[in-house]
C-alpha cells in the first residue's frame, strides 16, 4: 500500500469518533485487512464499552474518552492490555499528535476542532468527517493545511463526489460544482403540514442510515447547506459556482460541470462505506463490503431544483457564507441549539429555520483569528438560541 505507509508496509491510522456511525464503519473496513493497518489511536466520547471492545479487538497505541465520566470504566475494560488509557480534551488532543500517518476526524461538533487541527499540524492525511471544521473555522483550518503540508481528504459523499471527479490542475475550467441532495422526508410534504412533523418522522430519513441530528438536517435541507459552506472552504469555488440539485434516488453523489459542456459525477450506493474506503485507501482503491450499483434495477434518475419556500435553511446557509466572518458559526450553533430543542419537542420543525434566521439577526460579528474566537462566537450563538428557543417554547 502506498500513501503515507510505513516502512513495514501498514498505515498507521487514528481514529477520532471511534464509536460513532463513521468509525464504527471505518473500524470495520480496517478489521476487514488487518495487515494493512497498524491503530495508533481509538477516540470516543462516552462510550466506554464499545470503545473497549474496539480496542481490544484492534489493539491500539492509546484509547482515549473525552468525558472523564467514563474513564474509570474504560480503564477496568481495558486493564491488563498493555493499552494506554487516557480521559478528558487534552487527551483527545494528545491521540490526535500519535504518530498516525492517517486520521479519521469523526468527532461530531466543535469538539473536533481542536484535535483535527492537531492531526493537521503533522502534516498527514486526514480524513475529514467533522462538518464543524469547515463551517466554523474554514478559513483557518485550510491556511494550516497548506502551512503543514497536510491531505485533506473530505469523506462526506457529497464532498467525496466531487473530489473523486474534481481536475485541480484545471480549476480555471470548471464551470460550477453541483452538490446534490435527497430532499429528505418531506420533499413533497405541504408546507402547513410541516408545522406538525414530529421528530420520529424527521429523523426517518428515506435513503440514508444516520443520526438524529444529521437526519433533521437533511429533513430541513441544513445539511446541504453546510455542506455549501465546507464545498467553498474544500475546492476553492466562489459561492456563486456551487449548485444545489434534488436528486432524491440519492445515487449520483455530486458532480463537476467543466466550461465544455462536460459534467463528470461519481454514482454509488447511498452507504457510507464507499467515501470511507476512498479515503482510508487514498491514493489507491480498496474494497468495501458496500451493495454494488445496479442501475438497471434503479431504472430512473430524477432531478429538481430545491424549494425555496419549503427549505429556508439554504438561503440562511448562503447568505451566511456571502457574509463571512463569523457567520457560518453562529448559523451552525444556532441551528444545533434549535435541532435539539426540536428533539425535545420545545419547539416545532419549521421553528428550526426561524431561530437560526433570529440568532444570525441578533448576533453581531467579532474577528476571527484564532480558534479560540471559533469556541467565543460559538458560545455566544448557542446562548442566544437558546435565549429564542426560551421565548417559544
Amino acid at each position: 500500500m502506498s500513501g503515507n505507509a510505513r516502512k513495514d508496509g501498514r498505515r498507521g491510522v487514528t481514529i477520532l469518533g471511534s464509536t460513532g456511525s463513521i468509525g464504527k464503519n471505518t473500524v470495520s473496513l480496517i478489521e476487514a485487512e488487518p495487515e494493512l493497518y497498524r491503530v495508533e489511536a481509538l477516540v470516543a466520547n462516552t462510550n466506554a464499552d464499545l470503545l473497549a471492545e474496539q480496542a481490544r479487538r484492534l489493539t491500539p497505541r492509546m484509547a482515549v474518552v473525552a468525558d472523564t465520566r467514563a474513564l474509570p470504566r474504560l480503564r477496568q475494560l481495558l486493564d491488563g492490555t498493555g493499552i494506554a488509557v487516557a480521559g478528558g480534551p487534552e487527551a483527545v488532543v494528545e491521540a490526535a499528535q500519535l504518530p498516525a500517518d492517517w486520521v479519521m476526524a469523526a468527532i461530531v461538533g466543535a469538539a473536533g476542532l481542536a484535535p483535527t487541527l492537531a492531526a493537521i499540524r503533522r502534516g498527514v492525511t486526514i480524513a475529514l468527517a467533522n462538518k464543524e471544521c469547515l463551517v466554523c473555522a474554514g478559513q483557518l483550518m485550510m491556511a494550516e493545511v497548506e502551512r503543514c503540508g497536510a491531505t485533506l481528504l473530505p469523506v462526506d459523499s457529497e464532498h467525496s463526489a466531487i473530489f473523486q471527479v474534481f481536475d485541480f490542475d484545471q480549476k480555471d475550467r470548471i464551470d460550477k460544482i453541483i452538490l446534490t441532495a435527497s430532499g429528505g422526508p418531506f420533499r413533497r410534504t405541504a408546507l402547513e403540514a410541516m408545522a406538525d412533523v414530529t421528530p420520529a418522522q424527521a429523523v426517518a430519513h428515506p435513503n440514508w442510515s444516520m443520526g438524529a441530528k444529521i437526519s433533521v438536517d437533511s429533513a430541513t435541507m441544513m445539511n446541504k447547506g453546510l455542506e455549501l459552506i465546507e464545498a467553498y472552504h474544500l475546492f476553492g469555488l466562489p459561492e456563486t459556482q456551487i449548485d444545489i440539485l434534488v436528486h432524491p434516488q440519492s445515487v449520483i453523489h455530486s458532480a463537476v460541470a467543466y466550461v465544455d459542456g462536460s459534467v463528470l459525477a461519481q454514482l454509488g450506493s447511498p452507504d457510507m462505506r464507499t467515501p470511507i474506503a476512498y479515503a482510508l485507501g487514498w491514493p489507491e482503491r480498496i474494497a468495501a463490503p458496500a451493495p454494488k450499483l445496479d442501475l438497471a434495477a434503479i431504472a430512473q434518475l430524477t432531478f429538481e431544483a430545491p424549494d425555496p419556500v419549503r427549505f429556508p435553511a439554504l438561503r440562511l446557509a448562503r447568505q451566511a457564507l456571502q457574509a463571512g466572518g463569523t457567520a457560518p458559526i453562529v448559523l451552525n450553533a444556532a441551528n444545533e441549539v434549535a435541532v435539539a430543542a426540536f428533539l425535545g419537542e420545545r419547539v416545532s420543525f419549521l421553528d428550526i429555520a426561524t431561530i437560526v434566521e433570529e440568532t444570525l439577526a441578533a448576533v453581531p460579528e467579532i474577528a476571527l483569528t484564532s480558534i479560540e474566537d471559533v469556541f467565543g462566537q460559538d458560545r455566544r450563538a448557542r446562548d442566544r438560541a437558546e435565549t429564542i428557543v426560551g421565548r417559544r417554547h
